[in-house]
């Protein structure tokens, strides 16, 4: 009986071994592209744009404009509305 649980337990630890831990991923930094100090344009027309020297990269999302999924932490994001004014600037 004790060969048993001997023989049990070795197995347990040693198939324990053989798990693979995935290391946790880091939180995102919503603010990792310098948008929280940009949100003086949100309402604005995007003709001040032209007039700014932002942090690349950027993307400009139009109405309708279909954008990838991916996340690039240092990506700004400026979201215009059918009016052209400025709805949103994020992270991502």
């Amino acid at each position: 009986m004790t060969y048993k649980i001997l023989l049990a337990t070795g197995l347990a630890i040693g198939l324990s071994a053989c798990v693979e831990t995935i290391p946790a991923e880091p939180e995102p930094n919503p603010n990792a592209c310098g948008a929280a100090e940009l949100q003086f344009l949100v309402g604005q027309n995007r003709s001040v744009l032209a007039m700014m020297t932002l942090p690349a990269p950027v993307r400009v999302i139009e109405p309708g404009t279909a954008v990838t999924m991916d996340y690039v932490e240092s990506r700004l994001n400026i979201e215009l509305d059918a009016k052209n004014r400025i709805t949103r600037v994020y992270c991502s």
